[in-house]
């Protein structure tokens, strides 16, 4: 897919996709570091939900299973979170509506798009010529490791109910960004590393942040 697209096309989308999860790591680090504690801030998730959308198509031009396996669970906690800091909340407004209406089913279009016809699904994501299964499969577990610390933060913030960035959230990110890197590396792919390069010294600071904290 990605020859009939243009590969400066697919490039384009995933840059911009890194673009949003790089913008959300350095918005969440900078108001953390001025005020000098880890927190969950609204512009961390509206990048977040932008990201998630650009690279999941992203992960459609470029045929990767496992790119696409690590946005559909996140990007809906996405939106949880925005939820629950009232921006994505029911309004009179028909914009608005349709907005919410947009982001909750495209998921499901897409998906519904590409399980019309199996074979080819099968053979393209989960038996792609270009990518051996074991290395499939590796690279998956980054992303479900990756995935589930979006899992956790779901489940520790809807226990208080409220949006937070615990501490096994940024280690579970270590864990799986290593995955992640290694699979990239691998696979020559400069929009994975890049993108969780990045986000080591954020992930490695805000443990700091958190450790730093309990001490004082």
């Amino acid at each position: 897919m990605i020859n009939s697209v243009g590969s400066w096309i697919v490039l384009a989308i995933g840059f911009a996709a890194q673009g949003c999860f790089s913008a959300r790591i350095l918005a969440q680090w900078f108001i953390s570091e001025r005020k000098r504690k880890v927190v969950s801030p609204t512009i961390f998730w509206i990048f977040s939900l932008i990201g998630s959308y650009l690279f999941f198509i992203y992960g459609v031009l470029r045929d990767d299973f496992s790119i696409i396996l690590g946005q559909l669970i996140s990007y809906y906690i996405y939106i949880w979170n925005l939820k629950i800091k009232g921006v994505l909340v029911p309004r009179n407004s028909i914009g608005q509506k349709l907005l919410n209406y947009i982001l909750i089913i495209t998921p499901f279009i897409a998906i519904g798009y590409l399980a019309k016809d199996w074979q080819t699904f099968k053979s393209s994501f989960l038996t792609n010529e270009n990518i051996p299964t074991l290395l499939i499969v590796y690279g998956s577990c980054g992303q479900i490791i990756f995935t589930f610390r979006f899992i956790y933060q779901y489940l520790y913030s809807k226990k208080r109910n409220e949006s937070q960035l615990p501490k096994g959230f940024w280690i579970i990110s270590l864990i799986g960004s290593s995955i992640i890197i290694s699979y990239a590396i691998i696979r020559k792919d400069p929009i994975l590393i890049l993108g969780q390069s990045f986000g080591f010294l954020s992930y490695c600071r805000n443990l700091v942040l958190i450790k730093r904290g309990k001490n004082e």
